[in-house]
């Protein structure tokens, strides 16, 4: 259940940052009402996952998993260039996620 909460925590994070670039600058209400429920929801989902996994595993999954979902989103989806720098961070930020749940962080 701690994961279920965990994916709930993750989507609701990228989903605000989503918003976030669409608020322009929080001078729009519609975007920037949705950039702060989605930080509530995400910040609320993380606590309660809190209570079932490790606070290092849980926040280095979030971030990583956030950061890479975002930078995936900007290049498919924003216009944003895909450098080989770039892919390779991602790609790290992955790994890196999967290494700390092969090695039972968990």
């Amino acid at each position: 259940m701690g994961f279920l909460l965990l994916a709930g925590a993750i989507t609701a994070e990228v989903a605000a940052t989503t918003a976030m670039k669409y608020s322009d600058g929080f001078s729009k209400i519609g975007p920037s009402l949705l950039t702060l429920l989605g930080y509530v929801l995400s910040f609320a989902l993380l606590a309660q996952t809190l209570k079932t996994v490790s606070i290092g595993t849980a926040y280095a999954i979030w971030a990583g998993v956030g950061t890479a979902a975002v930078a995936t989103i900007g290049v498919t989806f924003l216009g944003e260039g895909l450098t080989v720098t770039k892919a390779a961070g991602i790609a790290l930020i992955i790994v890196g996620v999967v290494v700390l749940n092969l090695g039972g962080a968990h």
